[in-house]
C-alpha cells in the first residue's frame, strides 16, 4: 500500500481523519507507523497530500491530513475487455487501475464462458475492492468506471461507436498482420478478446466500427499477458502524445 486512501466517512473534522481495519493493519503491522510519522495519503476522487500521524493502536489511528496535490493525470484509453477468467480479472483490474485507464468495459463474446458472469468477483463490491488496491499501488484518487456487458452484438450495435468516439480504434488479434502502431496516439479504444481470439463474425464487427485488428506477434497469450504486453506499447505512445502537447 503505497498510498493511505481516504473516503469522506473517514473524517473526524476537516482535516483529521480516523481509521481502522484493513488500513489500520497495513499501518501497524507493515509500515510500523507512530506518532510523528508522515505517510502519503489521497481522498478517493479528490487531492493528494500527506497524514501526519497523531495517534496509533490496535483499535484506531488519528492522523492530520494536508492534502494539496492533484492526482496524476489519466490515461488518454478507454479498455474493451471480453471478459477473463474471474480469478484473473482482479488481477486485471488492479493492473489497468494502476496504470491509469478509467474507463473499462467487460464485454461477452463467443468465447467467454456463460459461467463466468455468474462469478462473485462481479459484484459491484468486489471490482471496487480491486480498484481501491490499484490506486493505492499507483498513488492515485481517481476511480475507474468498470461497465459490464454480457451480450456482444447489442453492446457493439449500440455502444461501442459512442464509446470511442474520435479516438483511434484497434483490436487486438491474434492472426492480425497489421503491427501495433509506433507513431504517437492523442487518444485510443483498445479492445482486447478472450484466450483463442475473437471469432471472424466478431472482427467484422469490430471492422465496420472502424477498428484496426492488430497484432503482438505469432505467440497465442494468456489474456493477462497480452493485456499487459499491450498497455505496456502502447501507454508509452499516448504518454509521449501527451508531454508534447504539454511543451
Amino acid at each position: 500500500m503505497n498510498l493511505l486512501l481516504l473516503t469522506p466517512d473517514d473524517f473526524i473534522s476537516s482535516d483529521r481523519v480516523q481509521i481502522r481495519g484493513r488500513r489500520l493493519l497495513h499501518l501497524n503491522k507493515v509500515i510500523k507507523a507512530k506518532p510523528g510519522d508522515s505517510l502519503r495519503a489521497g481522498l478517493l476522487d479528490g487531492k493528494l497530500g500527506t497524514a501526519d500521524v497523531i495517534t496509533i493502536s490496535q483499535q484506531a489511528a488519528e492522523l492530520r491530513l494536508a492534502l494539496t496535490d492533484l492526482p496524476p493525470p489519466p490515461l488518454a484509453l478507454n479498455l474493451i475487455l471480453a471478459l477473463p477468467r474471474p480469478k484473473m480479472l482482479r488481477r486485471i483490474l488492479q493492473a489497468t487501475t494502476s496504470l491509469g485507464i478509467k474507463q473499462i468495459h467487460l464485454m461477452g463474446s463467443w468465447r467467454v464462458e456463460k459461467s463466468y458472469w455468474q462469478s462473485p468477483f462481479l459484484a459491484a463490491d468486489k471490482i471496487h475492492e480491486q480498484l481501491i488496491l490499484g490506486l493505492e499501488q499507483a498513488i492515485d484518487t481517481q476511480l475507474p468506471e468498470v461497465y459490464l456487458h454480457p451480450y456482444f452484438k447489442p453492446f457493439v450495435e449500440d455502444k461501442l461507436d459512442a464509446i470511442a468516439g474520435d479516438s483511434t480504434r484497434l483490436v487486438a488479434h491474434p492472426v492480425a498482420t497489421q503491427a501495433l502502431p509506433s507513431k504517437p496516439l492523442d487518444d485510443l479504444t483498445l479492445v482486447i478478446g478472450p484466450e483463442g481470439g475473437f471469432i471472424p463474425y466478431e472482427i467484422e464487427k469490430f471492422a465496420e466500427l472502424g477498428f484496426s485488428a492488430v497484432s503482438l506477434g505469432p505467440r497465442i497469450l494468456t489474456v493477462e499477458v497480452a493485456v499487459s504486453s499491450l498497455l505496456s506499447r502502447l501507454t508509452v505512445n499516448l504518454e509521449t502524445s501527451h508531454s508534447d502537447t504539454h511543451h
